[in-house]
């Protein structure tokens, strides 16, 4: 069984110690591919820099909604830089956070609408986190022309917001989150979806699935996420796990 972590963040210091087994562990696992995906300039630049040591690696670019005051027309520049090597297959994680509100509401929904432009121009799908604010999301994405495709990761919303998403052409993936006991609305959501519309993630260091809560996550996890989404689902996993990965290669556009 061949998997694909769509979102993880192994640029974190809480991998400074062992990320070359952590990678090792990931491929003994079956996870082949990853996304390594960016928060702000700095992670950004070692998203990449990991995608390019490490085959089947690939790296998203963004500026997260919680530094989204951070971002000017130099970052912005930088980010598209960045986007000339073949390597980065994505613009995120973008979007909007109202858990936190770390930045100013309306300064998130510049910074998202000013990245969402700058996947246009590149042609790059996006990776959006959108936290208590679907609403807002929805709204500001709705009123797009031509908006590009993506994801929105880690999804935490209701069936109704996951089918307005789809209906814009985006994907929904689920995390860990989906395996927590208390988790009843989300997983109700995750039974009932298109399976050509889903994709899994451990947003490591983040989110670590049942039964390894607590933990510190990894990619090598994702295999819990896609289990439990098959036994959920009355699915074969290894039946989901390709039409996960074949999701995956196809919104980003890897052969």
């Amino acid at each position: 069984m061949e998997l694909f972590d769509t979102h993880a963040h192994l640029d974190d210091e809480r991998f400074d110690e062992d990320r070359d087994q952590v990678i090792a562990r990931m491929r003994e696992n079956g996870i082949t591919r990853c996304l390594l995906v960016g928060a702000d300039l700095p992670s950004s630049r070692a998203a990449l820099r990991l995608a390019r040591q490490n085959d089947g690696f690939y790296a998203a670019v963004g500026i997260h909604p919680h530094e989204a005051a951070t971002l000017d027309e130099e970052s912005l520049d930088a980010l598209g830089a960045l986007c000339a090597d073949p390597k980065v297959k994505a613009i995120g994680e973008i979007g909007l956070d109202y858990y936190y509100d770390l930045s100013p509401r309306e300064a998130q929904k510049e910074a998202f609408l000013r990245q969402i432009a700058l996947a246009q121009a590149l042609k790059l799908p996006m990776v959006l986190h959108i936290r208590q604010a679907h609403g807002d999301a929805l709204e500001l994405l709705g009123g797009v022309k031509d908006l590009p495709r993506g994801v929105v990761h880690c999804y935490s919303g209701s069936l109704e917001s996951a089918r307005e998403y789809m209906r814009l052409g985006l994907m929904i993936s689920f995390t860990g989150s989906v395996t927590f006991k208390n988790a009843h609305n989300l997983q109700a959501v995750a039974a009932v979806l298109p399976a050509d519309r889903i994709m899994v993630e451990t947003d490591s260091p983040y989110m670590a699935p049942t039964p390894l809560r607590g933990k510190r996550n990894e990619p090598a996890y994702v295999a819990h996420v896609l289990r439990f989404l098959a036994q959920l689902r009355g699915e074969d996993p290894e039946t989901l796990a390709k039409v996960t990965m074949e999701n995956a290669k196809r919104l980003f556009a890897i052969p």
